[in-house]
């Protein structure tokens, strides 16, 4: 490979994400162009470059946008809005605290992107009564998906990417990763109330008014809310079941949109407008700039180097697994980032006599822990991101890493300490 290759692949992401961060630009429109220009330069061809792109997380973000997007013509968000607001008696502490562990434990068996789907309509819907500032909540949320996405093998699209490529099933993935994800979720919601307690105060009259709120009367519409979580139901039905019914995650996620649109006869104009498709098309464009860096050798001169340290001792190759995958997909996106790793340490475990579990282990922690460094390391946050722009509250690059990146660090520490505890000691 040429170095000038190299150094061109190198760039363009470098330009590319000094770009995304800056926000000169929509994200988007960055992204794509960074994509046109490592096509351009002949570092991959355009074969290659739709080779690159994951469309089961496309197909699957776009059948559960569906799904929501019909969904939310029930009214079914609003009621969770003030059911959730009540329960907190309007405390918008305990309104975050509560949403942010819902979020959590929804995304474990939903999977993270369809929660925060489900939840973010919710959560304007509350802030919208409170009259306060929607971001705490929203970034808290981010975080918990990402969290609790990490329990279970549907719970993030790297576990996803992760249960295809071994011998690990759904309840290897419960018994081995949900336990650090009980403690570390109650932690992180602690952290982001002392983030963001002096913002979450509201006149005792607006808490008086939730309280008066009937959110029974918030329903519009019964039929479509019962098609829709027949739909719904069948939908996370096969997710569960996805590695017995051999179906990706897409074609069930588009099969229970396809189904609820038949049931509800709804026109696919005004559904399919209801897609955040800035958001994915940012996901296509980061993905071919990922595999020019593939391409090239770079991420994997950069696991291998990192790999070589260890010498072939598991406690070490596990530890740096876990704090090279929480860093590269705080980078990256840890899509990518696992599709890239798991080759590797496939030659790695082949090469050696190392039991490869706690490896394993450790790269699903660290790429789905680590996608809450900033705010496109993890499919969730980006399209957390994209609709919070639409309802004009754009998440800034900077301000999420202020609490996304020491919430990363904690997690990245008691997932390490789990660890060498239960696989290493």
């Amino acid at each position: 490979m040429l170095y000038s290759q190299v150094t061109l692949a190198i760039l363009v992401f470098v330009i590319a994400y000094a770009l995304i961060i800056s926000e000169k630009l929509h994200r988007a429109i960055i992204s794509l162009a960074g994509a046109a220009v490592v096509i351009i330069l002949g570092i991959i061809t355009q074969e290659q470059a739709i080779d690159s792109v994951d469309f089961n997380t496309i197909g699957l973000l776009i059948g559960m946008m569906i799904i929501v997007g019909i969904t939310r013509r029930s009214g079914a968000f609003e009621y969770l809005a003030i059911k959730a607001s009540k329960t907190a008696k309007g405390d918008p502490i305990l309104i975050m605290a509560l949403l942010t562990l819902i979020t959590g434990v929804l995304s474990a068996f939903l999977d993270n992107v369809t929660t925060v789907l489900l939840i973010v309509p919710v959560t304007f819907s509350i802030t919208d009564k409170l009259d306060i500032n929607p971001m705490p909540f929203l970034i808290a949320e981010i975080i918990g998906s990402n969290i609790g996405g990490t329990a279970t093998l549907i719970g993030d699209p790297p576990n996803i990417l992760i249960g295809s490529a071994t011998h690990l099933g759904f309840l290897d993935f419960i018994i081995n990763l949900s336990p650090i994800v009980i403690l570390i979720l109650p932690v992180s919601i602690l952290c982001l109330i002392l983030f963001f307690r002096k913002d979450l105060t509201v006149a005792d009259e607006k808490r008086e008014k939730i309280m008066e709120l009937n959110e029974k009367t918030a329903i519009k519409d019964h039929t479509i809310l019962n098609k829709s979580l027949f739909a719904l139901m069948v939908t996370m039905i096969g997710f569960c079941l996805h590695e017995y019914l051999h179906l990706d995650s897409a074609t069930i996620a588009i099969a229970g949109a396809v189904l609820l649109m038949i049931i509800t006869k709804e026109e696919p104009e005004e559904i399919l407008l209801t897609v955040e498709w800035p958001t994915l098309f940012f996901f296509i464009g980061l993905f071919v700039m990922v595999e020019g860096l593939i391409e090239v050798g770079v991420i994997s001169y950069i696991a291998n180097e990192s790999l070589n340290l260890t010498q072939g001792n598991l406690a070490l190759t596990s530890l740096l697994v876990l704090w090279l995958s929480g860093i590269a997909s705080a980078i990256v996106d840890n899509i990518p980032f696992v599709t890239a790793m798991i080759p590797l340490l496939h030659s790695i475990g082949g090469l050696t006599d190392m039991p490869m579990d706690p490896v394993w282990w450790s790269l699903a922690l660290g790429a789905c822990l680590g996608g809450n460094g900033t705010i496109i390391g993890a499919s969730a946050n980006v399209v957390v991101a994209g609709i919070s722009e639409k309802h004009g509250y754009p998440i800034q690059f900077v301000e999420f890493m202020k609490y996304g990146l020491p919430i990363t660090f904690i997690s990245l520490l008691m997932a390490s300490a789990y660890v060498y505890l239960r696989y290493l000691l």
